[in-house]
């Protein structure tokens, strides 16, 4: 039997793919709360309005995603967002007391714009005109500065990397994070060239792949044919040019899906088994599960570093000191309701750089992307992250969470009055 730490959406996940291999054998997922889906969260307001406390939208090359979303009978539920929709096109950036639309056309790609005072063209000449730098690794900060400038390091990279996972460029690894514009450089002397290289041998690489297909037999062409089929839904995502998505009533209808799907076929779904201690032996693994010792022939994990590091710190000491060294920040989530339209602009939202030295890291506008009532406007604010204890210290009130988020909010978006209805919640990265 197969234990599966965490019934978030990667322990869930986990537990529909192992399905399809039969020497997995059952499988139990052990979940510590008393909810499926993590940080995967919908909460539904009593006026229908629903609150995302974590992701509410996919981008559209994830065909995986796409497929599971098939799989799962949720196709009626889904969302497009075509490349057209200003939630797809317009991302803005808050700097110097501004709203700066990021260059989204041709057009905006060879003027001057707002946010740096110069063309992205001029960005591209210098990466052209920079000497490689031949290293090992470097920060984000330290290599978008030598390639592109200070100004969309400060600028541009730093914010899109606050909105992503709260992190600080000046720590965060440009090979482990930035891995294929860090080797383009080292293997071709410039981001652009090496990007532009790489680009032209995938289509090589896809041209002979067509011509292998061509010489194989017709079986084993309708073999590989059958395989490789993409869904429906991905074909209609290519066809419809969609950029981003999200489901009707809520995204965590992915997790309470997987897991009706998984339940069905076996899966045993426990909540409130708190997994305290993993010893391996030879022939098995002993979990401590609310204090009782249960034997499995092996354990997938799907909790973050720092929850495995206790388990095997134990026994293995070292590998606990190993996952404890990966860094974690702590973002504030909180959701905002206001009354009417009161958005400056139509967008997907605005992320602030930290130069600017406020809690704020963006402001996600839920209502322009996923439009629920046209009489409210729905926000998720987020905070933090690599600076939550510089602005909020070791602990903070969800009042003065909201507080906060509501102040910004409106000195940013220019919003006068206070919402109708707010949610606020820490989320651990």
């Amino acid at each position: 039997m197969t234990a599966i730490l965490g019934a978030g959406i990667s322990g869930l996940s986990a537990g529909y793919y192992a399905l399809e291999n039969p020497k997995i054998g059952p499988l139990v997922i052990l979940e510590a709360s008393n909810r499926v889906g993590g940080w995967i969260h919908s909460i539904k307001q009593p006026d229908g309005t629903i609150f995302e406390k974590g992701p509410r939208i996919i981008r559209a090359n994830s065909y995986n995603v796409l497929d599971l979303i098939e799989q799962l009978k949720l196709t009626a539920k889904v969302i497009p967002i075509q490349s057209n929709h200003p939630a797809a096109k317009n991302r803005y950036i808050y700097a110097d007391n501004v709203l700066h639309c990021l260059p989204n056309s041709l057009k905006n790609m060879v003027t001057k714009n707002t946010l740096l005072n110069r063309s992205i063209s001029s960005i591209i000449w210098n990466d052209l005109n920079t000497k490689k730098v031949s290293k090992d690794d470097e920060s984000i900060h330290s290599f978008i500065e030598r390639r592109f400038g200070k100004d969309v390091s400060e600028k541009v990279v730093a914010p899109i990397l606050c909105g992503i996972c709260g992190g600080d460029i000046h720590k965060l690894s440009a090979k482990s994070v930035m891995t294929s514009l860090f080797e383009a450089e080292q293997n071709y002397g410039s981001v652009l060239k090496g990007l532009l290289q790489q680009k032209l041998l995938n289509a090589l690489n896809k041209k002979n792949e067509k011509e292998i297909k061509s010489r194989i037999s017709d079986d084993t062409k309708s073999t590989v044919k059958s395989k490789n089929m993409p869904s429906h839904l991905v074909k209609r995502a290519k066809h419809e040019s969609w950029r981003i998505w999200g489901l009707q009533g809520g995204f965590e209808q992915l997790p309470q899906a997987l897991t009706k799907n998984i339940t069905k076929r076996g899966v045993n779904i426990k909540m409130k088994h708190n997994c305290e201690q993993l010893i391996f032996n030879k022939d098995n693994v002993e979990l401590i599960v609310n204090g009782k010792t249960e034997k499995y022939s092996r354990v997938i994990s799907s909790l973050p570093a720092k929850n495995l590091a206790n388990l095997v710190k134990e026994q293995h000491p070292e590998l606990s000191k190993e996952l404890s060294s990966i860094p974690t920040v702590t973002i504030a989530v909180v959701n905002l309701q206001f009354s009417g339209n009161v958005l400056p602009v139509n967008a997907f939202g605005v992320l602030i750089p930290p130069k600017e030295e406020i809690p704020i890291l963006g402001i996600i506008f839920d209502s322009c992307a996923l439009p629920q009532n046209s009489k409210m406007t729905v926000l998720t604010v987020m905070m933090g992250g690599a600076w939550f204890e510089k602005y909020f210290g070791d602990c903070s009130s969800q009042e003065h969470l909201r507080r906060i988020a509501i102040k910004y909010v409106n000195e940013i978006l220019c919003i006068n009055g206070d919402p109708k209805g707010c949610v606020a919640l820490h989320t651990m990265l």
